[in-house]
């Protein structure tokens, strides 16, 4: 066999195995993304509870470096602080190793089953079961891989090359640490590098001083995907995705200055490396998390908010091309959406650290968005005295109603949740640990709301449009379900539902009442694709035949 041959076969392996890990990433999303999402986001407020998300999540979604962007995104909007972040992926690094322990137990076996049974559960019909089908198939394509894997690795076991690859990295330690996190970021996954060291090990080709460099450089590898992501993110994400990355190096290097004494058997087992290296890590990280959260505020601070002045992109000599007017109005409104994001994040923040401070900017967002909002329908306005067509006409209109619901939501976030939040810290009101997580949960999912609502008024895709009014459901759903539990609190005198009764109540309805503002920007998308009924009313029942009178009779 030539040698490009067991080259494009070990290629066609490694990327199957990525294949296998993306199907698996975006089954998952699909059929319980969101519940995943706000899972990570309400199982951080305890040490062991963010330890136990990031683990947890990381499993679901075989990445730990979407776990990295999911908690860096938590961080950024205030839902969980630096200190448990940092726990969140030190868990979400245990779980890659044990998701690489799991997938070399040779269950080749499993794999054309998992197919199957994917293949026929993703054939039906609904979000939830094609997304586990699809999942499910992921798993069978990883197995099928390592199979592969094997199988193509064989030929090339033996040949000089490799003998003489492996020669120079055994004689340079850190050459070999540096190679395997070339191949994990190239790869952008951890496992995909940790399986290939596996597969070479079983052969009896790798020493134990060569696996264990191998694993620490997959390791550092794995966490660059999350940091080249964040490059251009807010300061909060980049701490995030940094400490792992620190935290994961410096690791490595205490490994590598040990390495003469890590002299056992066992140590010639890539998986058992892997796994004790995220172990060790997860037990002398965890007690510094606060530190090292501390250091890399103090390294990368919150940039300073600049104070812009609206509108930015209303041009009156736009107004004869009306393409260009109601893309520059689209880009103004999304603006305004910006600003409620950032009013509503702050919001979060006060009510979460019961700190004043951070209200002080919601007023004078409040005020911007006012003025805004009147001067985009203004703008709207002598647009529509120009010749349009039917389809920029609608367009027109959706800009306003757009941004008429946005500056409502602004209205209800600094009269009514700012109030709140101010309200609880004055008075030092304390939830129940099952009431802040319900309010925390239902303030993740709006704010999930209202960058689907971004997305939907910028495409007007009809799918996203669908999978928001599904979204909507969902929240009407979990107030609904959040007013039944306070209640029961209420029922059996908690003390600390007795004292915020009336805060989460009022809580929750804001929530809901942002949200359906928000979730009306799907409405004209669907009802111009003929998704959306006329009523939700159910026909009435027919009326009952007159005492003393048969059915049949009264026909």
């Amino acid at each position: 066999m030539s040698e490009t041959v067991v080259l494009l076969n070990l290629g066609g392996a490694v990327a199957l195995l990525l294949v296998g890990l993306s199907q698996i990433r975006s089954g998952i999303d699909r059929a319980i993304g969101a519940r995943l999402r706000h899972f990570l986001a309400l199982g951080t407020r305890t040490g062991p509870r963010a330890l136990l998300s990031g683990l947890g999540v990381t499993l679901a979604l075989q990445s730990s470096t979407a776990t990295a962007l999911l908690a860096a995104s938590f961080t950024e909007r205030g839902i969980m602080t630096s200190r448990q972040g940092q726990v969140a992926m030190l868990g979400a690094n245990v779980g890659t190793a044990i998701t690489a322990w799991i997938v070399s137990l040779h269950l080749g076996w499993v794999s054309p089953l998992a197919i199957l049974i994917g293949h026929a559960i993703g054939r039906g019909h609904g979000a939830r079961r094609i997304g586990f089908g699809r999942a499910i198939v992921g798993i069978g394509l990883v197995l099928l891989s390592l199979n592969l894997l094997d199988a193509a690795s064989a030929p090339i076991r033996d040949s000089e090359a490799l003998t003489a690859l492996l020669a120079v990295l055994s004689s340079a330690p850190v050459v070999a640490l540096a190679f395997a996190a070339i191949i994990a970021l190239l790869s952008a996954s951890s496992l995909a590098a940790v399986m290939m060291i596996a597969s070479l090990a079983a052969a009896g080709q790798l020493s134990h001083d060569l696996v264990i460099p191998l694993v620490l450089g997959a390791n550092v590898g794995g966490a660059l995907p999350a940091v080249i992501a964040t490059l251009g993110a807010a300061p909060p994400m980049r701490r995030l995705t940094l400490a792992n990355l620190a935290v994961r190096s410096l690791g490595a290097l205490i490994v590598m200055a040990a390495l003469p004494v890590l002299d056992f058997p066992v140590m010639s087992n890539p998986i058992v490396v892997h796994l004790g290296f995220n172990i060790g890590l997860l037990l002398i990280g965890w007690p510094l998390a606060e530190p090292i959260a501390r250091a890399f505020d103090h390294i990368l601070p919150d940039a300073s908010e600049p104070r812009e002045v609206a509108p930015r992109f209303l041009a009156e000599d736009e107004l004869q091309t009306p393409v260009v007017a109601l893309a520059s109005a689209t880009r103004e409104v999304l603006a305004v959406g910006d600003m409620i994001e950032r009013m509503l994040l702050q919001i979060l923040v006060a009510f979460r650290t019961m700190d004043t401070a951070p209200l002080e900017e919601v007023q004078v967002l409040e005020d911007r968005i006012d003025r805004t909002q009147q001067e985009v329908k203004l703008y709207v306005a002598r647009l529509l005295r120009h010749e349009l067509s039917d389809r920029q006409s609608r367009r027109a209109i959706a800009v306003v109603d757009y941004v008429i619901n946005l500056e409502h939501v602004g209205d209800i976030a600094e009269k009514g949740l700012a109030a709140m939040a101010r309200k609880r810290a004055v008075e030092g009101l304390r939830f129940s640990e099952e009431g802040y997580r319900e309010l925390i949960g239902l303030f993740s999912m709006t704010l999930d709301t209202l960058k689907a609502a971004q997305t939907v008024f910028a495409t007007e895709d009809p799918g996203l449009a669908r999978e928001m009014i599904e979204g909507k459901i969902e929240v009407r759903r979990r107030e609904k379900q959040s007013a039944e539990r306070h209640l029961a609190r209420l029922r059996a005198e908690q003390h600390e539902s007795v004292g915020t009764s009336s805060l989460h109540l009022d809580m929750l309805r804001d929530l809901k009442r942002i949200t359906a503002h928000l979730s009306s920007v799907a409405h004209p998308i669907m009802d111009e694709h003929g998704l959306l009924d006329e009523s939700r009313l159910r026909p009435a029942p027919a009326p009952a035949p007159p005492f003393g009178q048969s059915a049949r009779e009264g026909a």
